[in-house]
């Protein structure tokens, strides 16, 4: 049996090493970035990322599907954990007024206060192991490499675009 080809042939040299490169990333950014807001703040990286969504939100408050889409999650993935979330008031449920069969996610006090206490730290983190490794010449290509990238995905994705 014959192992079967991608279409567009496997990647070379230069596309591995970029991929690679990329996985190895961020994998590595994602635990250290995790680990640091879960021993600090005792939230996890997913906690901050819907927390921040809320926050610059309209009213910080977001329907399920659009904050969803959003973060790039599946819309049952943001459900649950939107749920978890609740149970630590960090965020509430309710139906949207103008349409009771959406659920509206909602940026709660405690949840504004959890985020203003773990966004120092955070960024912090992000300029010792981000921006600290990257030298200022290289910021704007690889921003716009990035934004390239993005809007491919946003193109060529299954999600609809936020």
């Amino acid at each position: 049996m014959t192992a079967k080809r991608p279409a567009r042939g496997w990647l070379d040299r230069d596309e591995q090493r970029a991929w690679l490169a990329y996985i190895r990333l961020q994998l590595r950014l994602s635990y250290e970035i995790n680990r640091q807001l879960q021993a600090d703040h005792d939230l996890s990286l997913p906690d901050y990322d819907v927390l921040t969504a809320l926050s610059v939100a309209p009213a910080s408050c977001l329907a399920v599907s659009v904050l969803a889409t959003q973060l790039g999650w599946e819309r049952s993935r943001l459900s649950h954990h939107a749920r978890r979330m609740a149970q630590r008031d960090l965020v509430s449920l309710d139906p949207a007024l103008a349409d009771r069969r959406v659920t509206e996610v909602s940026l709660t006090t405690a949840g504004r206060h959890a985020l203003e206490a773990a966004a120092p730290g955070h960024v912090d983190l992000v300029h010792d192991l981000f921006f600290d490794g990257l030298p200022a010449h290289l910021r704007a290509p690889f921003s716009e490499a990035l934004e390239h990238i993005y809007e491919n995905i946003l193109a060529r994705g299954t999600l609809p675009r936020p």
